[in-house]
């Protein structure tokens, strides 16, 4: 049985697909969409979510404390909490009331609750808002991986006469093989390495860090916030803690889904911590000088080796992303039945067809043009947190919670949803601003240079 339009799961950090595959055979759309499969423990459920978001974006906190001070840190706390909840309601609109007041899934996917909302005038339109949402952030997941790939090569050997752009062409060239991925089993392979290699980046930091506790600028960690870039920190936050597109899978592949709402819990207070320490402590050492990735700052001899490191978690986390990215463009595009926009891009044998290659390999390139003419990781991130984070985090979870469950929710829900819709939307737009000003700025200053 296919699965459902645009119901796409994935990490972003190279962890691979959410359960475990039972069959070695079955391709990347049963692996992601989890039917057939074994279910998984509330640990296993807690271990993705966390991968999801404890992964390398959190490099780029540090520079959300520059900007913010003692309120960027209240707000990783309150972006954790925020995200854990409309996580949470967000599930609770896979469910309904049957005839006998029994609780029953109605619902498989985000792309689900979505088309319910919009129904019965509108039947696909929230399902292909979502996917525009999806698209739009796994493609520039893509971009910040040879972003931050080239940045990290560039500030790793600056001797070498080899620029930055030219070190994300390299990186490119390596990922171009992902064009003709046909499922995600050799990349999964690598996902625990990945992440452990993560984990061992974040304490080598960590403790350089705390090396130079006696020298730690507390003076600088201030109220004060730079008002033109603190909704630039605002996305970078939010992007850090995405995860609500893979939930509904998650939660109905669990043993035990009365568990989820623990789960959650104990998963997103683990991450507040983390964040906030590794934030603190990264600014407290730098300081003014905190750089757009934090390992930039870095003794040169350290920095080399812990930027290849994260170079190569970049380029095994790139084909996650991207080839999600390539199922939601096929099937909305290519694979609808009779509404589908353009043929097919598989033969009857099943084969991908020359020209489905030479888009995906278009796909590759066009992640690569951006991150040549957009060579900024905080501002991308900012961007991307503020367009679709704070949208399939914050703006329609609520929203949907509100429409589906009105008659059934007490006022505090209600407050609380509508609450975080305001301010999720004041935020995404003001840093969608911000975020678009400093990139068109920053886009200047290198043609002027």
């Amino acid at each position: 049985e296919p699965p459902l339009e645009g119901d796409i799961h994935y990490q972003r950090d190279g962890t691979g697909p959410l359960p475990p595959s039972a069959s070695k055979e079955a391709g990347v759309c049963s692996e992601l969409s989890g039917q057939g499969k074994p279910k998984i423990t509330a640990w296993e459920a807690g271990w993705n979510v966390t991968n999801a978001i404890q992964g390398m974006f959190v490099l780029g906190l540090p520079y959300a404390i520059l900007h913010g001070g003692y309120l960027g840190l209240f707000l990783i706390i309150f972006a954790a909490v925020v995200c854990c909840y409309t996580g949470k309601i967000l599930i609770a609109c896979l469910y309904e009331e049957n005839e006998d007041g029994e609780i029953v899934r109605v619902r498989d996917s985000y792309v689900d609750i979505a088309n319910a909302c919009c129904a019965p005038r509108f039947p696909t339109l929230g399902g292909r808002i979502v996917n525009v949402a999806q698209i739009i952030e796994l493609v520039m997941t893509c971009i910040l991986y040879v972003v931050v790939s080239g940045n990290l090569m560039y500030n790793s050997f600056p001797n070498l006469p080899v620029s930055q752009k030219s070190w994300s062409i390299i990186a490119t060239a390596v990922l171009l093989p992902c064009a003709f991925l046909k499922n995600l089993k050799a990349v999964s392979k690598f996902s625990l390495l990945c992440t452990l290699a993560h984990f061992v980046i974040n304490i080598l930091v960590i403790a350089y860090c705390l090396s130079r506790a006696r020298d730690w600028a507390w003076d600088k960690v201030k109220f004060y916030i730079d008002v033109k870039k603190f909704p630039i920190s605002i996305g970078i936050i939010v992007f850090s803690y995405t995860s609500q597109i893979f939930l509904p899978s998650l939660e109905g592949n669990m043993q035990n889904p009365k568990e989820f709402h623990c789960m959650m819990n104990w998963t997103h207070i683990a991450a507040c911590i983390l964040k906030g320490l590794f934030a603190l402590v990264a600014y407290l050492t730098w300081a003014d000088e905190t750089k757009e990735v934090i390992t930039d700052n870095l003794p040169s001899t350290i920095r080399a080796v812990v930027n290849i490191f994260l170079v190569a978690k970049a380029l095994l986390s790139y084909p996650l992303p991207f080839f999600a990215a390539v199922e939601v463009l096929e099937r909305s595009l290519f694979q609808d039945g009779n509404r589908a926009f353009f043929p097919n891009c598989y033969g009857g044998d099943g084969r991908l067809k020359s020209w489905g290659l030479t888009l995906r390999c278009a796909l590759v390139v066009f992640t690569l043009l951006m991150a040549i003419y957009v060579p900024h990781f905080a501002l991308l991130m900012g961007l991307t947190g503020s367009l679709t984070g704070a949208g399939l985090c914050f703006l329609l979870p609520s929203l949907f919670h509100l429409k589906l469950l009105w008659r059934k929710l007490l006022w505090h829900h209600v407050f609380f949803d509508v609450a975080i819709f305001v301010i999720g939307g004041i935020c995404s737009v003001s840093g969608f601003i911000h975020s678009l000003e400093g990139l068109i700025e920053a886009f200047r200053t290198n043609a002027e240079d």
